[in-house]
């Protein structure tokens, strides 16, 4: 499957799996915001299917950039950035995943930041849902700011591409 097919693919496991609507808008999303429309994208992400289609679609978007390791907030990012570095060590281009915490740990380690990711590697910000951008915008405050809003604005500029003629 190439990459236009792959593409095609999992907009249709996305609306198969992951896409509600409902003629009063009965969804509150993530902003506060009413919506008809509502996107659930883990039973995509945490799905074979999905998950692979994911992890081959995020590699061939960033194989060309300086990435070493990719994530974002947790839940959302989790099964993306793990099924990016999958295929990634797959295709002989290992990136790393990592976690983001909404709240830094007040035991143990105390982090905020879970995997094996350093200051000043170049990361990419994922999100498997984005409305207003705010849990995307946290995830990027909380690692190296200026490197992670460049390489994630190539991410969200991807994903808006995916989604045109589809959703909205």
């Amino acid at each position: 499957m190439d990459h236009a097919q792959m593409k095609e693919r999992l907009a249709r496991v996305i609306l198969e799996k992951s896409f509600k609507y409902s003629d009063n808008p009965p969804f509150t999303l993530a902003s506060g915001r009413k919506s008809n429309f509502y996107f659930n994208c883990k039973p995509t992400t945490l799905d074979p299917e999905g998950m692979n289609l994911i992890g081959h679609l995020l590699f061939d978007m960033i194989q060309d950039l300086d990435v070493t390791a990719s994530g974002g907030l947790t839940l959302g990012a989790d099964p993306m950035a793990n099924a990016l570095a999958v295929i990634s060590f797959q295709r002989g281009r290992p990136v790393k995943s990592f976690i983001v915490r909404k709240e830094t740990k007040d035991h143990g380690t105390k982090n905020r930041i879970e995997g094996t990711v350093r200051a000043g590697e170049s990361v990419v910000i994922l999100d498997d849902v984005i409305t207003t951008g705010g849990s995307t915008l946290a995830a990027i405050e909380a690692g190296d700011k200026k490197q992670a809003k460049l390489l994630a604005k190539r991410m969200l500029d991807e994903f808006k591409h995916l989604h045109d003629g589809y959703f909205f």
